[in-house]
């Protein structure tokens, strides 16, 4: 009897998928496991960092998986712990993006928070598609053959590097008939994409009004996937206010303006394609970065026109309809008690970066780990001893010193929550330093990120109805030891 094709009777419902979820396909081809013996379900998983897989030339399979049917005669493979492991944070800009207007390159590199204008992404998605076919023991030859003619092959699916919470609402795909419902499920990213008739948001669960002092750097993370690529973010507009709400300056980053971007020759980021860094991008709002490179703001600020004042960030199509929700940046006024302001940035859910400036009072510890040694006191290998004062005595033969910083933040709103949440459970957690008016650009390499840990090991969410006034303190230890010198 012919086997007939293998069919995917389930699949993730939606063709964009956070890795932090299950991805799960369920296949079937009845005949071969009615009629054949030992069948196995093979999958053939391509992944691409560039255009779409071609499945001919297998340039982009990673791997080949089988499985045995289940009691129901179905292949069943959740593919998350496989596809998480090539999507990564994007922590470097891309080459062809800018730093106080000085490009990268193959040979400079900046970090991702200090960009001028735009970055594409670099790690943070893929394209996913997988072959499913099968095989069986053939008994005339007595081999394992796989059935000519059975593969299927899913649809296109864009992987990203975010994840899933428990409180994200799944979706089950709508039933055809009765007796053949829709078993699709899946999670809706459609609120992340840029449309005139209901706009996204930024690759960010933090609240639409934040706080900035004029030295924070930082990123918001955008989806670009749209065929028109201008009806998606033509461009992305910054319109400064003072204290009183009188509008100072608007300025825009329109993506067909190859000087605007900062993007030139090969590095474009103008037009839509299927490239994967071209998907996911980034654009430098905070203070730091219109430092950088817009003499509008630049001027307002260090006259002063913008003390106590604020900026809002959104995103237009080429009608200049709103395509990204407005963002709205107060600047913080300069702290009277002195106390040190510390940004820490984290990895959010999304894949992107999220930012906090803790501006209240601050304290740091300093813990030292060292291996001691008891020398002998004055000269032993000389011809006359020699009583040295310095010598002598239990030593330190190396000390090695780890800093940890205790941080409060402002009073702050319910809507925080969210984001110190995610602080609590990111995995890349950096300091970042802030603008400096010197033009040299060659130190930014070590000089701006400091990866730390966080040692506050729970969160607790605080109310207003529970706590009236909310208040976090967090603590984090930095990562990279101090180590001085051997003796």
């Amino acid at each position: 009897m012919a086997v007939t094709n293998t069919e995917i009777i389930q699949k993730p419902l939606y063709s964009t998928l956070p890795v932090g979820q299950e991805i799960i396909f369920s296949v079937l081809n009845e005949d071969a496991v009615i009629n054949e013996s030992n069948v196995k379900y093979i999958a053939k998983v391509y992944i691409s960092n560039d255009t779409p897989p071609v499945i001919a030339n297998n340039n982009d399979l990673i791997g080949t998986f089988k499985i045995a049917p289940n009691n129901a005669g179905v292949g069943m493979m959740d593919f998350s712990a496989i596809v998480e492991n090539y999507v990564s944070a994007d922590n470097l800009a891309a080459i062809g993006s800018q730093f106080k207007t000085q490009s990268t390159d193959d040979d400079l590199s900046y970090p991702l928070h200090v960009i001028d204008k735009y970055s594409k992404n670099r790690n943070i998605v893929r394209y996913l598609v997988i072959r499913f076919s099968v095989e069986y023991l053939d008994t005339a030859t007595n081999t394992i053959e796989e059935i000519n003619g059975t593969a299927v092959v899913t649809g296109l699916k864009r992987i990203f590097n975010g994840y899933l919470k428990r409180t994200d609402s799944l979706v089950r795909g709508v039933t055809f008939t009765t007796a053949q419902p829709n078993t699709d499920f899946g999670f809706d990213p459609n609120f992340l994409f840029p449309k005139s008739s209901a706009p996204s948001i930024f690759l960010t669960n933090a609240p639409y009004t934040q706080y900035a002092n004029g030295d924070d750097y930082g990123t918001f993370g955008f989806t670009t996937t749209e065929s028109v690529f201008s009806e998606a973010v033509r461009k992305i507009r910054f319109r400064s206010f003072n204290s009183a709400g009188v509008l100072q300056s608007t300025d825009n980053i329109i993506r067909d303006n190859e000087t605007a971007v900062g993007y030139t020759g090969s590095y474009k980021f103008d037009n839509f394609s299927e490239e994967t860094n071209k998907l996911i991008g980034y654009i430098g709002v905070f203070p730091g970065n219109l430092r950088n490179w817009d003499s509008n703001f630049k001027t307002s600020y260090e006259a002063g026109d913008l003390d106590g004042g604020y900026y809002i960030v959104d995103g237009l199509n080429s009608s200049n309809q709103l395509t990204i929700q407005e963002y709205t940046i107060y600047l913080n006024c300069p702290n009277q008690k002195g106390f040190e302001s510390i940004r820490l940035c984290w990895l959010n859910q999304w894949g992107a970066w999220d930012y906090y400036t803790f501006i209240q009072k601050s304290i740091r510890k300093t813990t030292t780990k060292g291996t001691t040694y008891n020398q002998l006191a004055g000269s032993w290998n000389e011809k006359f001893y020699v009583p040295n004062a310095f010598k002598g005595g239990k030593k330190s033969f190396r000390i090695n010193a780890t800093e940890t910083i205790i941080m409060n933040t402002d009073f702050v709103s319910e809507n925080d929550n969210v984001m110190f949440e995610e602080l609590t459970n990111s995995p890349e957690i950096y300091i970042l330093k802030g603008y400096n008016t010197a033009s040299q650009t060659t130190s930014v390499l070590n000089e701006h990120v400091t990866p730390v840990r966080l040692k506050s090991t729970s969160f607790t969410k605080k109310t207003v109805a529970n706590d009236k006034l909310l208040q976090y303190t967090f603590e984090v230890e930095k990562s990279e030891t101090l180590r001085t010198q051997s003796v």
